[in-house]
């Protein structure tokens, strides 16, 4: 019997209402107690004195790359970041290459995952073949062979029709949806949000219409069919009034954001600053005010990182032409912490449950809690420990990000899976 103690942190568990002074044992890889003043012998005790105590944290919109872009990035090298940013489970995205769209990859990525991975790792699959938005992929085998989740994330299924089949086909598999809403029309030739930057910059624009109508299509198509869907990376504040309406209209959606979206905007663009090239795009002050009210209210429920690795040669250069996306498994509590708790924003306990209970209640998963019973799955973190974004001290292969040099307020310290710590103060297992 392996065991842990930790004692003396302030535990928060927003699933069960837990916000105290407490401890926890955890024994073969499971919670065992959590109370005051546990008087037991382990094989490892962790003194939380002026610590945060709480579920494991999960990421539910990651780019692993791995298989067929190990240059960018591995299942092991992003199970590292992970759990030097605090995070327990990551998703991964079916964007490979190939495309998740089969039992093959799904196997493989976790056959792969359980033998060098330091986190939990879960599979999203395609939900049509090739990414291409026009076959379904085999949504039951993907999901008997461990797919938790569906997506077309990095495109998007143009057919609305076909989206339709695609939900009655989740239904039947009780399959988790989540869309990428982009009406690729629309957005056609865009590298920035269209706005006065992009004018000033010379540069083509995607509107913000154009991921707003594929959220408005996709709420109409879930309550035609009754089946819940989530909004991947929402960016502008029509998407937020839509997810918002829908919500009070008590129709099953709910709503992800990265910390990209409330930290930056499309003013950092400027200089033609290839790590501020995302899709969807950094957007112009009114939309990320409006993401950081639909954070405040609850309209949306999870925070995520969309964690996207890229070599130099790719990212580093002409905007036009350089890969969308940046890494953010090592930033994303950091950022959550400094520009939302830290600014009133959101309480303590709202920023934990969006990145432990509620992306695991989206996903159907068993995690996201420190129940008696439960996966001995947690993070401590650090709420005083200042450092400054370093790219060249990440774990992830990637070095793309826009934070380099920002100085950040509050990290993880400890980093626990199944009963056993692999990062611990800045040394990972």
């Amino acid at each position: 019997m392996t065991s842990l103690l930790i004692k003396g942190g302030r535990v928060i568990d927003p699933a069960n209402k837990i916000d105290k002074k407490l401890d926890i044992l955890v024994e073969n890889g499971k919670i065992k107690e959590v109370g005051k003043g546990i008087d037991a012998k382990a094989d490892e005790t962790i003194s939380a004195e002026g610590l945060i105590v709480v579920p494991g944290l999960i990421d539910m919109h990651v780019h692993l790359r791995e298989p067929g872009r190990e240059d960018k990035e591995t299942i092991r090298t992003a199970s590292k970041a992970a759990a030097k940013g605090g995070f327990a489970t990551i998703v991964g995205m079916p964007n490979t290459t190939p495309d998740a769209d089969n039992q093959t990859v799904i196997e493989f990525v976790k056959s792969k995952a359980a033998k060098e991975a330091i986190v939990n790792v879960l599979p999203v699959g395609a939900i049509t073949k090739g990414r291409k938005g026009k076959e379904l992929a085999e949504i039951g085998e993907l999901k008997k062979t461990g797919a938790v989740a569906v997506s077309d994330d990095g495109s998007d299924v143009q057919d609305a029709n076909l989206m339709r089949k695609a939900l009655e086909y989740c239904r039947m598999w009780n399959m988790p949806v989540l869309s990428h809403s982009e009406d690729i029309r629309l957005a056609a030739g865009g590298v920035m949000h269209e706005g006065l930057v992009s004018t000033e910059l010379g540069l083509a624009g995607k509107p913000a219409a154009a991921e707003e109508v594929m959220v408005a299509r996709e709420i109409i198509l879930s309550k035609m069919v009754q089946w819940p869907i989530h909004f991947c990376h929402v960016s502008t504040k029509g998407s937020v009034e839509l997810v918002r309406t829908a919500k009070k209209a008590e129709q099953k959606v709910s709503a992800e954001t990265c910390p990209h979206y409330f930290a930056l905007s499309d003013k950092d663009v400027r200089g033609y600053n290839v790590n501020a090239k995302v899709n969807p795009p950094l957007r112009s002050k009114e939309h990320v005010e409006a993401v950081k009210e639909g954070l405040k209210d609850g309209t949306i429920e999870v925070i995520a990182s969309d964690h996207a690795p890229h070599t130099l040669v790719e990212k580093f250069r002409e905007f036009d032409l350089c890969e969308n996306g940046m890494v953010g498994l090592e930033t994303t509590l950091p950022l959550v912490l400094t520009k939302l708790v830290n600014e009133k924003i959101l309480s303590l306990e709202d920023a934990i449950a969006k990145m432990s209970i509620n992306p695991a209640k989206v996903l159907g998963l068993d995690k996201g809690t420190l129940s008696k019973g439960a996966n001995a799955d947690i993070t401590i973190i650090d709420l005083n420990k200042e450092e400054k974004v370093d790219p060249e001290k990440f774990e992830s292969k990637g070095r793309n990000t826009p934070f380099a040099g920002m100085k950040l307020k509050g990290k993880a310290v400890y980093t626990i899976v199944k009963g056993k710590v692999v990062f611990s103060n800045g040394n990972i297992s």
